[in-house]
């Protein structure tokens, strides 16, 4: 185990016999602790700029999932249950009882999949750019979707991005996109009795457009809460954390969300009507 420059701790922590990465922030009594979930072949290191702005309110860890980043790889491509099953495996073994879920991209299917089979173990969750399901299919579309995306996305997200692409390979990631275009983010959204904040950006080629955006949150119900931040594509973790980490700590709060006056720019963040 090792603490950084900024007070974060590294270390591992055992999944059914390989080492998987985390870091960890300072701990704060009395908070739930935030849990942010990775996109797909990328490692958590570009969630880093939101949950660095989070970690004055709260226990923020931010794992390598099996198979990504500094965690070690596995002989076979973990699907989206088995993810999951290992995102709750890692919160056993740091003894953290109950979360608050922000997942990123193939994350938020991630997120929901743990709240599906261990309700108990999430109080909230966030879904920030959320992926998977009939907006993202077939798999040719949602290919076409990601290179859409690419252009969108600060230039300093490649130096993150394009080392995890390349060690996670192009077979892992046909298995794993092909799975996450089926995956049914939708009906879990809908049967989900968790509190929901789903984010998604203005620029995002791989979100659905607006009037499907407010017949799922009408479908959804009153536990659901959708955030629109004007100008983000798909990374806003890694894009917008200001805003991002605003709107989170706004809605955690119980506030109204409104724009960040302390992140400056064309930004803003909207409230969707359900009706």
């Amino acid at each position: 185990m090792v603490v950084n420059a900024e007070g974060w701790t590294e270390g591992t922590v055992d999944v059914a016999g390989h080492p998987v990465f985390y870091r960890r922030s300072a701990d704060v009594p009395d908070a739930l602790p935030i849990v942010h979930v990775h996109g797909f072949a990328i490692s958590g290191t570009y969630l880093m700029p939101t949950a660095r702005r989070l970690a004055a309110r709260a226990t923020n860890l931010v794992p390598d999932l099996p198979g990504y980043g500094r965690s070690e790889r596995w002989d076979y491509t973990l699907g989206i249950p088995a993810l999951a099953n290992a995102l709750i495996r890692i919160l056993d073994s740091l003894e953290l009882e109950k979360v608050v879920l922000v997942g990123n991209s193939m994350g938020c299917p991630i997120s929901l999949e743990v709240a599906h089979s261990a309700p108990d173990r999430v109080d909230r969750i966030v879904l920030v750019s959320p992926a998977g399901g009939v907006h993202n299919q077939g798999l040719a579309r949602a290919i076409r979707q990601l290179a859409a995306d690419g252009p969108r996305e600060s230039r300093k997200m490649a130096r993150v991005a394009v080392p995890d692409y390349v060690r996670f390979g192009p077979i892992n990631t046909f298995h794993l996109f092909s799975e996450l275009t089926r995956f049914p983010s939708l009906e879990r959204i809908v049967a989900s009795a968790v509190p929901t904040l789903a984010v998604i950006g203005s620029r995002d080629p791989l979100m659905p457009p607006p009037t499907r955006v407010r017949e799922v949150s009408r479908m959804a119900g009153d536990h659901i809460t959708i955030a629109l931040i004007e100008g983000a594509a798909h990374a806003i973790n890694f894009s917008h954390p200001g805003e991002l980490a605003h709107v989170i700590g706004s809605w955690l709060d119980g506030v109204k969300i409104v724009d960040d006056p302390d992140s400056p720019g064309l930004t803003r963040v909207l409230q969707l009507p359900r009706d």
